[in-house]
């Protein structure tokens, strides 16, 4: 008998499949506290929850026969993934059960935006006939940029359509014949922002999409723009959308989510053009079924002997396999991570190669965080060891495992490889006895790099003056330089630098490099 603990309120039409099952006992108890849930989850194979119940470490390691965390939602910031990995409890969320509802959400809040339904309403309700002051514009013929089109903004471009919208979408796995396929249109971020009527977004947080609709991108936009968030608070600049609002450049905004929750109390909700709801994307009866659905699956698969659908942490392997491999789990991570900082374009196929001691261990598990690391730029926290390369296939990106005997002089070497449309960009590394991870080639170029900390990485032409210009240009800068490796492909020719700085560098400090004559490429690469 397996014993199930629910500490959160779960929909009972999910949770029916765990009262079915008569090999499961299951006692609901929410609102337990800290303490309470510790001196109780010893006893339970399983623990279920959503957002209220935080699973902490303390908790975890007193939970000796929990086998199984299951939260019935998307996001798992209240669950310790590493303290779970490190006693052998697989964690399971339910990422595609509220796809529909956000999706429909972000339509509602479309529709309400365009014909003033919310403050029309509230007019009536205090006895207010005007009519004439709520003329609405129709979505028809419109265009609706869609900067994300993963699980939601797929679905949202869907049903755009059927109202007769037109749809541009940017997303970084987005090709062309992928959108040409949907009936869309391709656009890099700048054409969405240039040509949409409406733009919604459907991104992950990240640092990378953290304000990335800001003041530069309003000043983009067309006049009269109608901006709808049901996503994340934070990819939008809230003071840059007040001031836009404010303006009159953005003709109304529709809200779900903002950057600190709950939102009482905000100057966003004093304006009359601002339409706002307390984060309900995933709060329909459906939704909240088909994740409490989705997640008792995966818990009853797992208890059961059975292969989970969406796993958010590592599955526990044997600890000799384990002990053999895990050193190569950063290596490999930070391997993916560098590379796609150097890759303009989207993936299509990756490569990976392994030599020497590698090419005789088990393999599978490093492949996993060296397209996590890949991913991991576009996708952020969603994408994680193991179902990266799911995410991959997903995206249409092919992976390709090899072993070789080569070694390079290496004891052990691992090379990671990604093709694109514009070419091939490759990056090496291994793991010195006593020194760590150390990278060791990038492209056709020898260097030794500690994947860690502030990296630059820079081509330029092999001529004299070149690092003192670059040198004097950081120290006016306040940049220090850690570390210098060069290299070149002969006297004269292109060469590589890769500096490791003291601290980050700014966009514009970047640029200020690039404008040397002698420097074609910069990168800054965080690892």
């Amino acid at each position: 008998m397996f014993h199930i603990l629910i500490a959160d309120p779960i929909s009972d039409e999910g949770l029916s499949l765990l009262h079915d099952n008569e090999n499961v006992s299951v006692t609901k108890d929410t609102g337990l506290t800290p303490d309470e849930l510790k001196n109780r989850i010893a006893a339970f194979d399983a623990l279920l929850v959503r957002s209220q119940t935080k699973v902490t470490r303390s908790i975890i390691e007193k939970a000796e026969r929990l086998k199984i965390i299951g939260r019935a939602g998307v996001g798992v910031d209240n669950i310790d993934l590493d303290a779970a990995t490190e006693n052998g409890i697989i964690v399971v969320n339910a990422p595609n059960g509220n796809t529909n509802s956000a999706a429909e959400h972000t339509m509602a809040m479309i529709m309400a935006l365009s014909r003033k339904i919310p403050q029309a309403h509230s007019a009536l309700k205090n006895q207010k006939w005007e009519r004439s002051k709520y003329v609405g514009v129709e979505v028809k013929n419109k265009t609706l940029g869609i900067v994300g089109l993963g699980r939601i903004g797929t679905e949202v471009a869907y049903r755009a359509k059927g109202q007769r919208i037109n749809v541009i979408a940017y997303d970084p796995f987005l090709t062309k014949e992928k959108a040409e396929k949907m009936g869309i249109e391709y656009g890099e971020f700048e054409d969405v922002l240039n040509k949409a009527d409406y733009i919604t977004v459907h991104t992950p947080l990240m640092k990378e999409t953290r304000h990335m609709i800001d003041s530069d991108a309003f000043r983009q936009m067309k006049d009269g723009v109608h901006i709808i968030n049901c996503a994340r608070g934070g990819i939008i600049d809230e003071e840059a959308l007040y001031d836009a609002l404010v303006s009159g450049k953005v003709a109304g905004a529709a809200i779900d989510v903002l950057e600190e929750e709950p939102f009482q109390d905000h100057k966003l909700l004093e304006l009359p053009q601002v339409v706002a709801t307390p984060h309900l994307g995933a709060s329909t009866v459906e939704a909240q079924e088909n994740v409490a659905i989705d997640v008792c699956h995966d818990v009853l698969n797992h208890l059961t002997g059975d292969m989970v659908k969406n796993p958010v942490n590592m599955p526990a392997v044997s600890s000799d396999v384990l002990g053999q491999i895990e050193p190569y789990f950063h290596l490999a991570e930070k391997l993916g991570i560098f590379l796609i900082r150097l890759t303009a374009d989207v993936p299509e196929e990756v490569n990976i190669y392994y030599s020497g001691e590698l090419s005789d261990v088990k393999i599978a598990p490093i492949t996993r965080n060296a397209v996590k690391g890949l991913l991991q730029r576009h996708l952020g926290n969603h994408v994680n060891d193991v179902n990266a390369l799911y995410l991959a296939e997903k995206k249409d990106i092919t992976i390709h495992e090899n072993r070789t005997s080569s070694t390079k002089g290496f004891t052990n070497l691992m090379t990671v490889e990604v093709k694109t449309k514009s070419g091939v960009r490759s990056v090496s590394g291994t793991l010195l006895n006593g020194l760590g991870a150390r990278i060791v080639r990038v492209d056709h170029y020898s260097v030794d790099v500690m994947p860690r900390g502030h990296i630059v990485v820079i081509h330029h032409q092999d001529l004299p003056g070149v690092i003192g210009k670059m040198g004097s240009l950081l120290a006016d800068r306040d940049i220090n330089i850690a570390t210098m490796q060069v290299d070149r492909s002969d006297i004269g020719g292109d060469a590589i630098m890769i500096l490791t700085i003291d601290k980050y560098a700014e966009q514009e400090e970047l640029e200020a490099l690039k404008e040397l004559e002698e420097i074609s490429d910069v990168t800054a690469v965080d690892l």
